[in-house]
């Protein structure tokens, strides 16, 4: 693990060196999380052309020792203070910052680094996160596992006209964490009927019952790295309909498959499989984009709408093509998908062809 953090920190580094700034302090902490491998609730990392400095208070200080390395550890309840310090002796013009922050911390940077230019850094760190590396590609890849087996323990566990949306979410909630998952990525969406037309329909009271659509949005959290999947079934019997829709969907997040690779654009990414519903008469009824990144963070860059930047191989993207009949029934598949030079690996490996359970 040391060795990979080691390699980010130097990416890190490398990127300042391209900027304007003369060093950049980290506060969020999944950033942090990412670049030394510190998994506690306080701490700021601050790293210039030749410094490496990470600041936490007594409660970690023995965490930040066995975690942190390549990095001088400073024990305080001051952070600002002590790097004020060392950036003025080091003659510090230019610093950088996390861009999400609140104002209040803003106003505090203000006031200590007082006659040093405050530069914010938008999504830093979090470009540098849209490549995966091979620790980080494994780690995803266990967490897809987990999701595929819970979801098809979960189609033994419904039963229709008994069994809640709640209690289907709640299933796959703890499924999960008996397979190793630390805790849920976010919250489960079981969303069965006229209810499966939101596309961000969380569970409800709901009874499932035949002749419903039912649609789970789930994934984990395994080792601090999340899985995403979506999979739509049917209850007890589908329509003639239901099954052209589902069919459709299916095919939209195929040829995304096919075509994704290193080089696409992000508009392409979102327009091949967008193509395919619009061209069957659904268009109006995709109503969101086709993905994003996953890793730390369950929705992180890269983003997908009109860009012509293009996908980079090491990337881990989600393919989600839905369609969504208001007051009727919607349909969404999602597969993680990882990003290579010639095409793609599928890494939620679960069942996808139409189930009728």
């Amino acid at each position: 693990m040391q060795t990979y953090l080691q390699a980010r920190v130097t990416n890190f580094v490398t990127k300042l060196a391209q900027t304007d700034v003369d060093a950049i302090l980290v506060t969020n902490l999944t950033n942090i999380y990412y670049l030394t491998g510190f998994s506690g609730t306080a701490g700021t990392v601050y790293i210039s052309g030749k410094r490496r400095l990470f600041l936490t208070d007594a409660r970690y200080s023995l965490m930040a020792k066995k975690a942190v390395q390549g990095f001088d550890i400073i024990e305080t309840r001051a952070p600002l203070a002590e790097i004020a310090k060392i950036a003025a002796e080091d003659g510090l013009s230019r610093l950088g910052f996390d861009s999400q922050i609140s104002y209040a911390y803003y106003q505090q940077l203000q006031e200590t680094f007082s006659g040093v230019v405050l530069v914010p850094q938008t999504n830093f760190t979090e470009e540098l996160r849209m490549i995966k590396d091979a620790i980080e590609i494994e780690t995803i890849r266990k967490a897809c596992s987990i999701s595929d087996r819970a979801f098809t323990d979960v189609l033994d566990f419904i039963k229709p006209g008994q069994t809640t949306e709640i209690d289907v979410a709640n299933f796959l909630d703890f499924r999960m964490r008996e397979y190793g998952a630390s805790g849920i990525s976010f919250e489960t969406i079981a969303a069965s009927g006229y209810r499966s037309s939101m596309p961000h329909g969380r569970a409800s009271d709901k009874v499932i019952e035949t002749g419903e659509t039912l649609t789970l949005d789930f994934g984990c959290y395994y080792n601090h790295y999340v899985s995403d999947m979506t999979r739509t079934i049917h209850i007890g019997q589908v329509t003639d309909q239901e099954r052209e829709i589902y069919d459709l969907v299916l095919r939209a997040n195929k040829v995304l498959i096919e075509k994704a690779k290193a080089g696409l654009t992000y508009r392409d990414f979102d327009a091949i499989p967008r193509q395919v519903i619009t061209d069957a008469g659904y268009g109006n009824y995709f109503t969101h984009g086709i993905g994003h990144g996953i890793g730390l963070d369950i929705h992180e860059e890269p983003y997908f709408g009109k860009s012509d930047e293009t996908i980079k191989a090491g990337m881990i993207l989600t393919d989600e093509p839905g369609i969504y009949l208001e007051g009727q029934y919607g349909v969404r598949i999602e597969d993680d998908l990882l990003i290579t030079e010639t095409g793609c690996e599928i890494l939620t490996l679960a069942p996808k062809e139409l189930i009728v359970i």
